[in-house]
């Protein structure tokens, strides 16, 4: 399997944490406002890819700026 070069590793990282944490606050959220088997799949679905449309952007801008904060707080490796 070839590898994506280096340049991608922020927009990859983003565009996978933003899916998978949106998918699962959406999924609690959904299941706290419907709880109803048959139309929890439909508007979760429907919440999660709104949410996505955020929460992908989000990390892009969010992701750097912690990692940095995160790289002022932590020792580094000897």
């Amino acid at each position: 399997m070839s590898r994506l070069p280096a340049r991608f590793e922020l927009p990859l990282f983003a565009l996978l944490l933003s899916g998978l944490m949106s998918l699962l606050v959406s999924g609690v959220a959904t299941w706290n406002a419907v709880s109803l088997y048959a139309e929890f799949t439909d508007k979760w679905l429907s919440a999660w890819l709104n949410s996505w449309l955020v929460a992908f952007p989000a990390v892009m801008v969010v992701a750097p700026l912690v990692r940095r904060l995160v790289a002022r707080c932590v020792r580094a490796k000897a």
